[in-house]
């Protein structure tokens, strides 16, 4: 075993990588993404004291924020990148705990090692194979903190979202830094954590509704919207990944260039904001979820920027292996990454958009448009004629369908779910989880459309929003008591997040798929089955059966 990786949906054999991860990060990588994880718990440590003492310090903040994002899986495969963190969280550490002890802090006799840890470089290798993972002996504590850290790294990546607008709460942080430092506590009992991990739910509804605030508030409320999934005849360049302040900064640049932009797999969402609207070179949106990225990326012909996760590395030979660029928490080896402005200017995307102005336009792959928008306040306009919808019986259930997609065949379950559910149910999904039927003909129900819907996978909130709505307006105790089943796809961790609030908000008998986590110990997994209700997913004839929606066959 030369890594030990469980923490996404594609965890080899369903228990874990070992020599390579699925995903494509060589063991090398993993490690060295297990002793930043190490090192940033350090951080956290005289971060949580710190708060404690009244003080907090925003470098750290931030810091915290992007090296947990650089772990998410499919982010961050660039070695050197994660060795310069890892040396760059060492000197923060002793900034912070030098930041304490100047607030009266007094250290413990006692600390944990992450906390006192200062290798050298040559020392990173077998540091990381023994402060992994599997460093917790214990399966159910492994369990609970390992679920704890992936919660912890979905917040992270929404919380890093808003900071990126100019919006944060303390709070977000402070619960960071003490959920880390939960991770490194032997005295902790399972009980403790779980609480723990409820907690970081609470945080999540917390953090994804900051993230709504800041993306409206700069952008506006998305809108009902038909978005192009053609080509026109110029160069263009296709951005991926989720950071709406690079959207905006990117179509700024390229405006009157003769380069349009398009959006790829969780980008979408962009094309509803009022603010992008205006950019008549923001084109459409070209291909599919990420994991299809190596096929489509051959003929878009132009440069790919990924400003988070969802990257697939292209292999050597790829037509477009010299055309892309990362940014932010985001990296690959080999490729070139554009840097944050200095003193709070824009990134420069220059280099990016002058290689678009040397390629051909992109070719077509697919044509016609697909249609979103359905977050919160767009759903909220026409709450009356779904209200009335489903008390005429014309709606009888919706599906919650978010979450993400991914490359394992049992996908294909969610396509077939939804094209065998009732013309009287309605689809309601983000995500990237929705390129799986985004593309059907589902039809409407008295002009509603089968599918809303409400955006990345962050916009799941809009859907608890939307639940929430519907409860106080059929006068309902219990959210559960709606007409709304829940059949979530994962893959990583802001999935996991997701997951947390939910369960904060009350949401019982959620069906996650294609396969339960590898990281849910059996007695774990029995807590979430006996207290929420959590299920898998068996075949679609008898999965609409057990949802109460299976058509009745004729004798």
């Amino acid at each position: 075993m030369s890594m030990f990786c469980y923490q996404c949906q594609e965890a080899a054999k369903g228990t874990g990588c070992t020599l390579k991860g699925v995903c494509g990060k060589t063991d090398e990588v993993s490690n060295l993404q297990d002793l930043l994880l190490f090192v940033t718990k350090g951080v956290a440590y005289y971060a949580d004291k710190a708060v404690a003492k009244g003080v907090n310090d925003k470098e750290v903040s931030k810091y915290v924020l992007d090296a947990l994002f650089t772990t998410i899986t499919n982010a961050n495969f660039h070695d050197g990148q994660i060795r310069e963190k890892i040396a760059k969280g060492l000197k923060i550490r002793e900034q912070i705990k030098k930041v304490y002890i100047d607030a009266g802090g007094i250290l413990e006799t006692e600390l944990p090692e992450a906390a006192i840890w200062y290798g050298e470089e040559n020392e990173y290798e077998t540091t990381s194979e023994r402060v992994g993972i599997l460093a917790t002996e214990n399966e159910d504590v492994r369990s609970l903190r390992e679920l704890l850290t992936y919660g912890l790294k979905g917040l992270a990546a929404y919380t890093e979202h808003a900071l990126n607008l100019g919006y944060e709460e303390e709070e977000l942080y402070a619960f960071t830094y003490k959920g880390l430092v939960a991770t490194l506590n032997d005295d902790l009992s399972a009980d403790e954590l779980v609480a723990l991990v409820m907690e970081c739910g609470k945080f999540g509804v917390n953090a994804m509704a900051l993230l709504d605030k800041a993306n409206t508030e700069s952008y506006g409320n998305p809108e009902i919207t038909k978005v192009n999934i053609g080509v026109s005849d110029k160069p263009g360049i296709l951005i991926s990944g989720h950071d709406l302040k690079d959207m905006e900064e990117l179509l700024k640049q390229t405006e009157g260039t003769g380069v349009d932009v398009y959006t790829h797999s969780e980008m979408l969402p962009a094309h509803y904001y009022p603010a992008f609207k205006k950019y008549e070179h923001f084109v459409g949106n070209y291909g599919n979820a990420w994991w299809k990225q190596r096929e489509e990326f051959e003929s878009f012909n132009g440069p790919i920027l990924f400003t988070t996760n969802c990257i697939v590395p292209p292999s050597k030979n790829a037509s477009y292996f010299d055309k892309v660029f990362t940014t932010g928490a985001a990296g690959l080896n080999g490729f070139r990454h554009i840097p944050e402005g200095k003193n709070g200017q824009p990134k420069d995307f220059s280099e990016i958009i002058e290689l678009a102005k040397t390629c051909e336009a992109p070719t077509e792959i697919e044509s016609g448009e697909i249609i979103g928008g359905f977050a919160h306040n767009q759903v909220m306009q026409v709450a009356d004629k779904v209200v009335e919808a489903v008390k005429s019986g014309a709606i009888k259930k919706f599906f919650v369908m978010a979450g993400c997609d991914g490359r394992m065949k049992g996908r294909d379950y969610y396509t077939d779910f939804a094209k065998q559910l009732p013309q009287d149910t309605v689809i309601l999904t983000a995500g990237c989880a929705k390129y799986r039927y985004n593309k059907l003909e589902l039809g409407d129900i008295g002009g509603i459309p089968r599918m809303l819907d409400a955006g990345q996978c962050n916009d799941s909130y809009s859907l608890a929003v939307i639940a929430l709505k519907l409860k106080e307006v059929f006068e309902l105790n219990d959210i559960n008591g709606l007409p709304i089943a829940y059949n979530i796809a994962w893959y990583e961790q802001k999935a996991v997040i997701v997951l947390l609030a939910l369960l904060y908000l009350g949401v019982k008998n959620i069906h996650l798929g294609p396969t339960l986590p590898a990281f849910l110990s059996p007695n774990v997994a029995k807590v979430l089955v006996e207290t929420f209700g959590i299920a898998g997913i068996g075949s679609v004839e008898n999965d609409l059966e057990l949802f109460g929606v299976a058509e009745k066959k004729a004798n």
